[in-house]
């Protein structure tokens, strides 16, 4: 009891001074999950918020010297008992023994699953000690459009949105469809992902652009090379647009459809106009000096790395799938096609890249449009989230 009353003081000193102690439970891999959970992380410490970091490993964005930031790592013994490792239960205990010790008082997770059934469990072990955890959950896609479709993830994952005290969604597409495909009854709140604006001006450098380029055109892509992705698509894609226009290829990124991207580019013969650049902490140097970003993916929740190379000035040429096209305009910031409309993504990059007064129209209106989805805005959405739960 005498506890509990103690919690109770510490969580309404932190209201009052407007300070939380949050806990962020994200994938420390390289996506679009991992950077916007460990930005709005980094983001909240600035404001003097105390953010701490759990995962599996360290989020491959985060700086540890950064004031007000701390990681805990979910460590995974390896017990002859257990067939596969029991990620979900060494996080639940992680859970508990972080926010017990740090004394937490909300947590936001990112993932319906493990994540939110994860903390969802954690939070009930935590009322045996007279503690009342909000969880906030964050979908991002993969969670619903996946694991959502497997019937045998799906009361786990309803059950974990259901239980949440408050879930977001990073796009309206993506709300829609858990709608669809789940029985729920929580809210879910729209809240986008997000940049920051700083990051992505006056950093074009013409020395790093001579460096790959003369006259030529530079096209990007960036992703983490799954199948989803369609890579193999992007070659398809540049190599009609080489045929045309005098350019080059930087593919950034890596993962399990890399080879195959690799000897299709050998078979078509335009290995040597494209560089496989692997995975790079920051890739905002090389989207600011770009001239058109290709995304031809089968499925997109939000299409994060679309908007970064927006904010860059960088126009896109992706498919019309998920929250794709509540980034990507159609006609404004970019074009948008069906999925494996190889030809005809290929002939708008073409029309795009030979008209350079138009190249530059769409250039301003990427940047335009990238705009309302800057720090300052989303920000405050997520802070107006914890205020109202922990009410």
């Amino acid at each position: 009891m005498l506890e509990q009353i103690l919690w109770n003081n510490f969580i309404n000193y932190l209201q009052l001074n407007k300070k939380l102690k949050i806990g962020i439970v994200c994938y420390p891999t390289y996506g679009g999950s991992g950077v916007v959970a460990t930005e709005l992380g980094a983001s909240l410490a600035l404001k003097g918020h105390e953010v701490h970091f759990i995962s599996y490993a360290q989020p491959f964005r985060l700086n540890l010297f950064s004031k007000n930031t701390y990681f805990h790592e979910v460590n995974i013994p390896d017990y002859p008992l257990f067939e596969y490792a029991p990620y979900e239960l060494n996080l639940t205990s992680k859970l508990v023994d972080v926010v017990l010790h740090e004394k937490l008082n909300i947590l936001h997770v990112h993932y319906a699953i493990p994540h939110a059934s994860a903390a969802i469990s954690a939070k009930h072990i935590l009322n045996t000690y007279g503690i009342d955890i909000p969880i906030v959950t964050t979908l991002h896609g993969t969670d619903i459009t996946l694991f959502g479709k497997d019937s045998s993830f799906k009361p786990v994952i309803e059950y974990s949105i259901n239980k949440s005290d408050a879930v977001t969604a990073v796009s309206q597409s993506l709300i829609n469809e858990t709608n669809n495909i789940f029985n729920i009854s929580k809210k879910i709140n729209l809240v986008p992902n997000f940049i920051d604006l700083n990051l992505y001006s006056n950093c074009g450098d013409n020395n790093l652009r001579s460096s790959i380029v003369n006259d030529e055109k530079l096209i990007v892509h960036v992703s983490n090379f799954r199948k989803v992705k369609r890579v193999k698509d992007v070659i398809k894609i540049f190599n009609l647009i080489s045929k045309k226009v005098p350019s080059k290829l930087l593919m950034i990124g890596d993962g399990p459809e890399r080879i195959k991207a690799e000897k299709l580019s050998r078979k078509l013969g335009v290995n040597y106009q494209i560089k496989f650049l692997g995975k790079l902490k920051s890739v905002e140097q090389y989207l600011s000096i770009s001239d058109l970003f290709i995304l031809p993916s089968e499925s997109e929740s939000f299409g994060l790395v679309a908007l970064e190379a927006m904010a860059s000035g960088v126009p896109v040429i992706s498919t019309d799938v998920g929250g794709i096209s509540e980034v990507n305009i159609h006609n404004q910031t970019g074009f948008t096609f069906n999925v494996g409309d190889i030809n005809d993504m290929a002939s708008q990059s073409i029309n795009l890249l030979i008209d350079n007064d138009k190249l530059n129209r769409f250039k301003q209106s990427a940047i335009s449009h990238a705009k309302n989805f800057d720090l300052p805005i989303i920000l405050p959405k997520y802070e107006e989230l914890y205020s109202k739960i922990l009410k």
